[in-house]
């Protein structure tokens, strides 16, 4: 097994550019490493990650021609590939959750096989309460695994999920004790890492066909969608309230 950790503990683990960057690069690696049977993807200190580092986009040199952040770009090379990898990796791949898993951290969880969580952790698809959608494929990772109704919910109110909530209404596969989460991930993967790795390849295929064969029509979308959204009035005034620590106020533009 290999086990791959987010490591901005400072930052709760949030995503700037060079983390979008390596995490890419760790999933290419051991993907194409035979003699890893299982991942684990996780991270440092009290955080699975809360998502992208807000202030770090608004700093990003990848700008549009009108000097704005370049999120298509962002999640066309980082974000978007990432949790493509993951889905087509011919291994299997577990998300052990602490603390926060926000934002395009929640995506990323979510696209594993396996998401388990302590109970202390929690998920959130915040990107509403800046003036987003969501992205990082959570449009379709959320809908596949809750349904409609609760997936609505998660996305147009931006509201925390415990893990709890998480693992009883499907989000997640299991939820245990905090000082428990790591003995049990680690007896997890090292069970896929001793199974059957083409029937476990095989699986995934079918499953990717089945759930998201049009996954990276999907994506094209959510990048289309955020980018127009980085131009609105309403995502600097997200941006700006993050920031300052107050509440938005969103005109609608």
């Amino acid at each position: 097994m290999a086990t791959i950790r987010l490591a901005r503990p400072e930052a709760l683990n949030a995503f700037d550019r060079q983390l979008g960057e390596d995490l890419l690069a760790a999933l290419r690696h051991v993907g194409a490493d035979d003699g890893v049977r299982a991942v684990v993807l996780t991270g440092a200190g009290r955080a699975f990650s809360s998502g992208a580092d807000l202030r770090s986009v608004r700093d990003d040199d990848v700008r549009t021609r009108s000097g704005g952040p370049n999120l298509y770009h962002v999640l066309s090379e980082r974000f978007h590939p990432a949790a493509a990898c993951i889905r087509e990796m011919p291994k299997p791949v577990v998300a052990a959750v602490r603390g926060p898993a926000v934002g395009v951290g929640m995506s990323l969880a979510l696209s594993c096989d396996f998401v388990v969580a302590c109970e202390s952790a929690y998920f959130m698809l915040a990107f509403v309460n800046v003036g987003l959608v969501p992205d990082g494929g959570a449009s379709a990772f959320v809908l596949s695994r809750v349904g409609f109704t609760r997936g609505a919910r998660l996305a147009l109110l931006g509201e925390r999920l415990g893990a709890d909530e998480a693992v009883d209404c499907g989000l997640i596969n299991a939820v245990y004790a905090d000082d428990d989460l790591d003995d049990c991930v680690h007896e997890l993967a090292m069970r896929l890492a001793a199974g059957p790795t083409l029937a476990y390849a095989g699986i995934k295929r079918q499953l990717n066909h089945w759930l998201f064969g049009r996954m990276a029509e999907q994506m094209e979308l959510e990048a289309s969608i955020q980018q127009r959204l980085t131009e609105s009035a309403d995502f600097g005034e997200g941006v700006a309230a993050f920031v300052e620590k107050r509440p938005p106020r969103f005109i609608g533009g």
